[in-house]
């Protein structure tokens, strides 16, 4: 594997990239035990973080809405945007 980042150092998705090659490579079962343990844990560790990384975008959203669970959601519409 080649130098990996540390998990918090990683955007969301280069953590969920990474998560989906570990799965790849045990699904293919011809890891060691060892190594087998070791990309569990990496995933586990990236599953956590890219939970987290959702959880904060989350809550930004809800900052934005004005914590409004009821504001209407639009399509985006860029000729609505000012300069």
């Amino acid at each position: 594997m080649t130098s990996r980042k540390k998990t918090e150092n990683l955007s969301f998705e280069e953590s969920m990239q990474e998560l989906d090659s570990i799965v790849n490579q045990m699904e293919e079962g011809e890891l060691s035990l060892e190594d087998a343990l070791s990309r569990f844990e990496r995933g586990v560790q990236l599953a956590r973080h890219s939970q987290n990384k959702l959880k904060q975008a989350e809550q930004k959203v809800q900052i934005l809405m004005g914590q409004d669970e009821q504001a209407p959601l639009a399509d985006f519409d860029p000729a609505n945007t000012q300069d």
